[in-house]
């Protein structure tokens, strides 16, 4: 039915009633019983259509009992209490046709706002041509108030409403050299972009299949009174045929029937159920109706994939190791060509760059050896990136091998660069650890989760890894899909399960668990085709909150449930007893039906009390302190490479000077500025100081390694490290590289994780 025709039966059924009531007032009693049995027809109809439709699916209904009431009322002249039924159903199907709308109007409006076209440059000029023939490197403009179009990397720096995506209200300011996902809007200026994907393969369109197979895939709420009809509709034939047998009189039985009319369950339960999928959705959560969102509130064993789940997904800059040239004068290089390529490595070199603040400019004559590298021309000098293979002829250099293998060690990506022909450096690429993972597991563990597990196809040293820092239960690595599959069956015996993953290989596991959460956020892929339950923004933390508004939407749906059908209980039992007439009883099923109703409605309202939000000049303070945080935080990965770089006493120590200017420089006064105007937000927004006491005893732990090795430098005459101070520095650098990856990884989760 759509909402149009509930609408008008709901009316078709309350106008007449109403009349009805006035005619009987003024006295004129035979039109109001014609307006009452016209009205009670419209009800009967209704039910029997329901319940044959019941009954032809081999399904157990509680509709029966109202198609009875609404017979029983007919036959024992009792037009008024079936008038009263009729309303009773047709406003149970007005009100759960408005919950469903309710719950999917914010995935209607995604769809509405799609991008249709993109304005494309040729050469000079622009043209506008459809979103489909947009294709990898090209170069779009999007304008002020636009969305844009296909997942793109800036050519120039943008703020973005990126609300329709992630449910952020606050507009976000994105460099140069930033990805930018398509379905976000332009909220400043017109700006250019390197298109990175084609529309299909965009996250605005995977999020529009989404949302086509989430309305496609959602059956009809299964109402819960159809769960108890086994015992329920027998129980009450049983009262109602027991008070006409005992008494003679056919106006109990039609009394109880009416009181049963379970309509506390056909319209509380519903609203609660909607009500839950709605809240969902407006966290960036789209759950595929009903049934998998009571799966999702019971489950309590959490199995993860690691990459893109645990991990951010995709590769971030993490180191540059060089033949003894500068580093930063390589990778702004490297970055200046990678700017014209759609790569993957390509967008992180970029973004790495830009954050360190490096000037880029754009290269000459680029030619792509596809499955090898990128050549080009920058200022003048020939600059190649790609595999060692393609760039070295014979065996690598001794410093390149050891960063070629401590980045296998560590399960990193290598990009290696030649200027002019010759090896200069190597580009290390990582992929992080999601700095909100060991938080969301802590909310999971709070959610209910009484076990997690990490199932991962990949080798069991990186996973034993990222199980420790995250703090899983159980690590399951080197699993193909259809060992995963046995882990998540495995599982099952421990609870009812909730897989979530992000990739093909995933799939089949997200099918066979009780529940399967795909993430999202950056297109569809085959794992959310699958799954059961798809997060649509970055933060992997929500899944927490879905569990915990699942959770409440059940518990709200069996508490208006449970009081409705007590209600109606003891109204049964007073009309098997003769103390209620059929039209009492049908007026106190309304009244039942009121309180039914306002218990479900507490759904709608937000459960747990938010945490204190910052205002727009703090959540300012924050952003800024956090780019700035991006912005230093390659200098860890520094200080490693110029303790390795220590090898003899022979050692031109100008590296050295350089890394402890830049220590001092930036490292230090962003530290100084975090405990002035970070952490004072931080503890008011946590409660209490000593909740970043643990934060700026490793700021003065920074401080004081950084004084030390000031100290051993000023006590060098030399151009070279005195042999007898070798060792100590060496341990000096190692000791402060372990801090500050200690600390970074703390800020991350306990401070920018708190307040952004």
């Amino acid at each position: 039915m759509s909402g149009r025709r509930e609408s008008g039966l709901f009316i078709g059924c309350v106008l007449p009633l109403m009349a009805g009531l006035i005619l009987q007032w003024l006295h004129h009693s035979e039109p109001a019983r014609i307006l009452w049995f016209a009205t009670t027809a419209i009800g009967l109809a209704l039910s029997g259509v329901s319940t044959w439709r019941a009954i032809a699916a081999q399904r157990p209904t509680v509709d029966v009992i109202a198609f009875l009431a609404l017979v029983g009322a007919l036959l024992v002249d009792e037009p008024f209490a079936g008038a009263v039924i009729a309303v009773m159903l047709t406003t149970g199907a007005l009100l759960e046709s408005r919950a469903a709308a309710r719950a999917s109007r914010e995935l209607g409006l995604l769809v509405a706002r799609s991008p249709q076209s993109a304005r494309r440059f040729a050469g000079t000029n622009l043209e506008v041509v459809p979103v489909a023939e947009v294709v990898p490197g090209d170069r779009i403009l999007v304008g002020t108030g636009e969305v844009v179009p296909v997942d793109a990397r800036l050519l120039t720096a943008a703020t973005f409403d990126e609300s329709a995506l992630t449910g952020e209200p606050a507009p976000v300011d994105r460099p140069a050299g930033d990805e930018v996902r398509s379905g976000v809007v332009n909220a400043a200026g017109p700006v250019e972009m390197l298109v990175t994907t084609t529309w299909a393969e965009s996250t605005y369109s995977g999020v529009l299949r989404l949302v086509e197979q989430a309305k496609a895939s959602s059956a009809p709420f299964v109402r819960m009174a159809d769960r108890i009809a086994l015992a329920f509709v027998p129980f009450t034939l049983l009262l109602a045929g027991g008070a006409w047998l005992l008494t003679g009189d056919p106006v109990r039985a039609v009394a109880v029937l009416v009181v049963a009319t379970p309509c506390p369950l056909l319209l509380a339960a519903p609203i609660a159920i909607m009500s839950g999928l709605s809240r969902a959705a407006r966290i960036g959560v789209i759950i595929k109706g009903g049934g998998a969102l009571e799966r999702l509130a019971a489950g309590r064993v959490l199995l993860f994939d690691k990459t893109g789940t645990l991990t951010m997904g995709h590769p971030v800059l993490s180191q540059v190791v060089t033949d003894g040239t500068s580093g930063d004068e390589l990778l702004a290089l490297a970055a200046s060509l990678d700017q014209v390529s759609p790569h993957v490595l390509a967008t992180a070199i970029v973004t790495g760059a830009r954050q360190r603040g490096l000037e880029l400019v754009l290269p000459e004559a680029v030619v792509e050896h596809h499955g090898y590298g990128l050549v080009g021309q920058v200022q003048g000098r020939e600059v190649r990136l790609g595999k060692a293979e393609w760039l070295v002829e014979g065996a690598l250099p001794a410093w390149a091998h050891r960063a070629k293998r401590r980045a296998g060690l560590d399960g990193s990506l290598t990009v290696f660069a030649a200027v002019d022909g010759a090896l200069a450096g190597v580009i290390i690429l990582e992929d992080p650890i999601r700095p909100d993972a060991p938080r969301m597991l802590r909310a999971l563990k709070a959610a209910g989760i009484t076990r997690t597990v990490l199932v991962t196809g990949d080798r069991a040293e990186a996973a034993e890894s990222v199980g420790r820092v995250v703090g899983v239960d159980a690590v399951q690595a080197d699993r193909d899909p259809a060992e995963k599959v046995a882990v998540v069956e495995s599982e099952s015996s421990n609870g009812p399960t909730i897989m979530v993953g992000d990739g093909i290989n995933d799939a089949p596991a997200l099918a066979v668990a009780g529940v399967g959460v795909a993430l999202a956020a950056r297109g569809a892929t085959a794992a959310s085709e699958t799954a059961d339950v798809v997060l649509t923004v970055e933060r992997i933390g929500v899944l927490a909150d879905a569990i915990r508004l699942a959770q409440r939407a059940k518990r709200i749906a069996l508490e208006s449930a449970v009081i409705g059908m007590g209600l109606c209980l003891i109204a049964m039992v007073l009309a098997a007893f003769g103390a209620l007439t059929p039209a009492e009883g049908a007026v106190l099923q309304e009244v039942i039906d009121v309180v039914a109703i306002l218990v479900a409605l507490r759904a709608v309202l937000p459960g747990e009390k938010p945490a204190r939000a910052l205002g727009p000049v703090d959540a300012t303070v924050a952003r800024s302190i956090r780019a700035e945080h991006v912005a230093v935080r390659y200098l860890t990965d520094e200080v490693r490479s110029v303790a390795d770089s220590l090898e003899d006493s022979n050692l031109d120590l100008n590296a050295l000077r350089r890394m402890l200017e830049l220590l001092e420089s930036k490292t230090l006064p962003h530290e100084r500025d975090e405990d002035a105007r970070l952490f004072p937000l931080l503890a008011a927004r946590v409660g209490g100081i000593e909740s970043v006491l643990l934060l700026r005893r490793s700021h003065a732990e920074i401080e004081h390694k950084v004084a030390r090795l000031r100290s051993l430098l000023a006590d060098q005459d030399g151009p070279a490290l005195e042999p007898s101070d070798l060792a100590e520095v060496r341990g000096l650098l190692y000791g402060l590289q372990a801090v500050m990856v200690l600390h970074n990884a703390q800020e991350e989760e306990f401070a920018f994780g708190q307040l952004i």
